[in-house]
């Protein structure tokens, strides 16, 4: 399976719907099928990357082995998940967006809260990562090998497009139709343009 994530980002993101992803950990498994994604070129050619200005200490994972886990903090708080592309030295990335859990509902509750409806327990990338159990010290695991597994849906849905939500700039234009999700599905997650910031240094969209 390997070899798939050495593709373009926007190529292998709308073959990552419908696939599941699972994650054990001491707690117990969960696992959830992905309904949302969005995909982030390398250095140079997508303003909406981490990796548009070149490689750094924080995005350096997203220059090595494809399939691997990229992880981030958004807001000062929140994790959010991203599947690596490209091979080894070059950097794109998939942010995982949005998910059904399949597995371990009772565990991703204890998680997210138990007033939770289901279909927000993974809708959002960070609430994702929540009830998932991914910490950002997973930054660099391997999604083939355990904790994780990944198991792709081979006959994948077919994708609805749009612009990535919540990206400023010119990375969250329509020249960058590379959000992918499964229409009508109630666990995507809304689509929220994105809204100038108020001042320097400001929060970041997740991406």
């Amino acid at each position: 399976m390997r070899p798939l994530f050495d593709r373009p980002a926007q190529e292998v993101a709308p073959l990552l719907l419908g696939a599941v992803l699972t994650r054990v950990s001491e707690e117990g498994t969960v696992a959830l099928r992905i309904t949302e994604v969005e995909a982030y070129s390398g250095e140079g050619s997508d303003p909406g990357s981490h990796a548009h200005r070149g490689r750094t200490p924080r995005n350096s994972v997203m220059f090595g082995p494809s399939g691997h886990l990229y992880t981030y903090f958004t807001y000062g708080m929140h994790v959010c998940a991203n599947v690596v592309c490209l091979p080894e030295g070059r950097a794109a990335g998939i942010l995982l967006r949005a998910g059904e859990i399949v597995q371990g509902e009772d565990l991703a509750r204890i998680r997210r809260g138990d007033a939770v409806p289901k279909r927000d327990l993974a809708r959002g990338p960070a609430r994702l990562a929540v009830a998932l159990g991914i910490p950002l010290s997973d930054g660099g695991a391997d999604l083939l090998a355990p904790p994780y597994s990944l198991e792709l849906d081979p006959h994948p849905p077919l994708a609805a497009m749009s612009a990535r939500t919540g990206v400023s700039g010119p990375g969250g234009s329509d020249a960058y139709p590379w959000r992918f999700f499964l229409d009508g599905d109630p666990t995507v997650s809304p689509y929220r343009a994105s809204a100038p910031r108020k001042r320097a240094g400001g929060a970041e969209p997740p991406r």
